[in-house]
């Protein structure tokens, strides 16, 4: 994981103290990595691990199998754009279909999710957990495959509460944005 900031960006004017927006970051090469935006700061990302793809599958498959019709469940790359200089990419999203354009979600999605990499942990676990909160995201979770581990969170009066820490073979039965039950230990098969 890189974090630039404006004035280090190839190809791209020196702004020096002004914040990266969409238009900075549809300029940015299709060069096989993720980038993404944070308050104005680029993030940009490898491609992931074998593990970590595997844990994105599995969840998919669990997901799609309990939404219902009027939910979609996508998974990155796809724009979620939570204000002009925040544009984030959640490995996996459930949002409601009409909320959806084309190219992007326009707004906070019902549930987010990331899968942990050394990478990408802090970023994760800190930034991005705080702008989804901000931004009104029901339901954030993390999944750490190396564990393996769940930890959910739901709005809760504006702020994220912890309604799911589990490990291996233990349970979280999670409400939002539906009811479905996450075994850690079988997302890592």
């Amino acid at each position: 994981m890189v974090l630039m900031q404006p004035d280090q960006l190839y190809n791209l004017p020196w702004r020096p103290n002004l914040p990266l927006t969409r238009d900075d970051l549809d300029r940015m090469p299709d060069d096989g990595h993720r980038y993404e935006l944070i308050d104005g700061a680029l993030i940009m990302t490898p491609a992931p691990s074998l593990r970590h793809q595997s844990v994105v599958v599995n969840l998919v498959c669990l997901l799609k199998a309990a939404c219902p019709r009027d939910l979609k469940v996508l998974v990155a790359p796809f724009d979620v754009v939570l204000a002009p200089d925040s544009i984030m990419q959640p490995d996996l999203l459930v949002a409601r279909s009409e909320d959806f354009t084309e190219r992007e979600l326009p707004t906070a999605p019902l549930l987010a999710v990331e899968v942990l990499s050394p990478s990408t942990r802090r970023i994760d676990l800190m930034l991005k957990f705080s702008r989804l909160e901000a931004a009104g995201c029901a339901s954030y979770w993390v999944v750490d495959p190396d564990t393996p581990e769940l930890i959910a969170w739901e709005m809760r009066d504006g702020a994220y509460a912890q309604v799911a820490k589990v490990a291996g073979d233990d349970e979280a039965r999670l409400t939002l944005p539906f009811g479905v039950t996450v075994v850690p230990a079988d997302l890592i098969l």
